[in-house]
């Protein structure tokens, strides 16, 4: 059941203006009223107990651990947080032995991924790119890429350009499986936005990366990556938080991990607000009744209005439920076409040459249908 979107607006309040419209839902989406408090209570906790703070800071962490588990349908000791997916896509990087062999990836993965794996190939590593279109064929392609010198597979499960969903996710699971292959897959255009797809995630070899910061409205610095509970990797990139609980013991010449899958891959001292603002965003959406499903419906509704709005584009987004929580259009004057409609109030945002517009649960059809007549306004005035 779709949501009731004016009445959610009230919750948003701090959010929302009469003098701006939000069509970013699918890079930073606003965050409730509610998101103030677990601000205050951080501020609070640390007032109060000073380093005793970290007790309550971890229960936080817990709690978003939890939120993450239940959507993948996997275990709260197999989810590691960090500030930001590059940290953990690094961290994840670090674990590899990349000396003769290659990672395999899509030209369609996020900024921080891609330059990461550029930058690593600009020092030697093999890194062998296949292009994402057609989509029907990717995960196909990907398999075929492989070979027994392939160090990882790396794929978005929607991609961040156009929305498109990599469909056969599971069949490309049991390749990596079955070839001992870790695979990272890219859920951030997936949580919270789509319901799961992945199904059972296997013990080894499947990571899933993801954040907060877009569809779950927990702001920055609440990423999160799931790690199987035989993996074994050993990263090179390893904070003091991956063996937190052997600090009082000795100190020995070789690094060791944490019990749980997640140890291998913590970080060190972090800012825990951000933690307890996602909790309270995390209860919001309980009380809301704001399932994924039901944010799924929403979505689907909203950018299906979207794309009736725009007859004369080309449109990158599926017209089909194959397609995540935005619409993306091609046109040779994106950026200069979104400084004009940021002119006027209107929140979107471009990557090269593609234009994206992402609606939220508490943008209304009205605010869609005025967006896009300013719009095709601007297309035809030039």
């Amino acid at each position: 059941m779709a949501l009731n979107r004016e009445k959610l607006r009230a919750h948003y309040s701090d959010f929302l203006r009469s003098d701006r419209i939000l069509l970013t839902g699918h890079s930073h989406q606003a965050w409730p009223n509610v998101a103030r408090l677990g601000l205050e209570k951080a501020y609070r906790d640390a007032a109060n107990h000073v380093d005793d703070k970290w007790q309550r800071a971890t229960e936080k962490a817990d709690c978003v651990r939890a939120a993450v588990a239940d959507y993948l349908n996997t275990a709260s000791d197999e989810i590691a947080l960090a500030q930001n997916s590059h940290e953990l896509a690094v961290r994840f990087l670090s674990g590899l032995d990349l000396a003769g062999r290659t990672l395999v990836t899509t030209d369609g993965e996020f900024h921080s991924l891609r330059r990461q794996l550029i930058r690593l190939e600009e020092a030697g590593v093999n890194v062998k790119w296949v292009q994402t279109t057609p989509i029907s064929t990717l995960v196909e392609r990907l398999a075929d890429a492989c070979n027994d010198k392939t160090a990882a597979l790396m794929v978005s499960t929607v991609l961040f350009k156009t929305a498109e969903m990599v469909t056969d996710l599971p069949q490309l699971m049991d390749y990596a499986v079955g070839k001992g292959i870790p695979l990272l897959l890219d859920a951030y255009h997936a949580y919270a936005a789509v319901p799961n797809q992945l199904g059972t995630l296997p013990s080894d070899n499947i990571f899933v990366t993801g954040g907060g910061y877009k569809y779950a409205q927990w702001g920055e610095a609440c990423c999160w990556m799931r790690v199987p509970a035989e993996c074994q990797l050993r990263p090179i990139y390893t904070g003091w938080f991956s063996d937190f609980a052997g600090l009082d013991g000795a100190q020995g010449t070789q690094v060791g991990y944490g019990s749980t899958p997640a140890d291998r891959f913590a970080g060190s001292t972090y800012d825990p607000a951000s933690h307890y603002r996602a909790v309270e965003v995390i209860d919001f959406f309980k009380q809301q009744g704001m399932t994924t499903v039901a944010l799924r419906e929403t979505s689907l509704q909203q950018t299906e209005l979207i794309m009736k709005q725009l007859p004369n584009c080309e449109v990158l987004t599926p017209i089909d439920s194959s397609r995540g929580g935005f619409v993306s259009i091609r046109h040779p004057r994106a950026s200069n076409l979104i400084q004009s409609l940021r002119d006027l109030g209107i929140f979107a945002d471009s990557r090269a040459d593609i234009i994206r517009f992402g609606p939220a649960p508490y943008t209304t059809d009205d605010e869609i249908i005025e967006a896009m007549t300013s719009f095709n306004r601007l297309l035809r005035t030039g």
